[in-house]
C-alpha cells in the first residue's frame, strides 16, 4: 500500500480527521484521537502503524511483516506497525486500520461519539 493508498482509505472512515505531523508523518484521527498512521521507516519504505486488540496485538507481533509499534509498544500500548508494504497484506491493512478506528471510536466519550454520529446523520 502507498501512502496515497493508506490516505485515502483512512479519508473514507467516518468522521476521520487528517494532519501531518511528527516528521512529516500521516496522522489520521476519529474525535481527535489518533487510530493510524503512515510513516517512512530509516530505509525509505513505508510503514503503517494501528492500535489492536491485545489478541491482535500478540497474534501480529509474531508475523511477517509487522512489528510491536516503535515508541507506542514500548509504552505498553497495543500498537502494530505494518511494514511489509509489497501489497501481499493490503486487505489485511485495510482490515486492521478499520478496528483501529474502531477501538479509537470506542475509547471516545459517549458524548463525543453521538456528536460524530449525529454529524454523519445530517450528512
Amino acid at each position: 500500500m502507498t501512502h496515497d493508498e493508506f490516505n485515502q482509505f483512512c479519508g473514507s472512515l467516518t468522521a476521520s480527521t487528517y494532519v501531518m505531523q511528527w516528521n512529516h508523518s500521516h496522522v489520521w484521527k476519529v474525535g481527535g484521537k489518533v487510530f493510524a498512521i503512515g510513516s517512512t521507516t530509516k530505509t525509505q519504505q513505508p510503514a503503517f502503524t494501528f492500535k489492536t486488540s491485545p489478541i491482535n496485538f500478540d497474534f501480529l507481533r509474531q508475523e511477517p511483516g509487522y512489528i510491536p509499534a516503535p515508541y507506542f509498544a514500548s509504552r505498553g500500548m497495543k500498537w502494530i506497525q505494518q511494514v511489509e508494504t509489497t501489497g501481499v497484506l493490503d486487505d489485511d491493512l485495510k482490515y486492521y486500520l478499520s478496528e483501529s478506528y474502531r477501538l479509537v471510536f470506542e475509547g471516545l466519550a459517549k458524548a463525543k461519539r453521538s456528536e460524530i454520529a449525529l454529524k454523519n446523520h445530517e450528512s
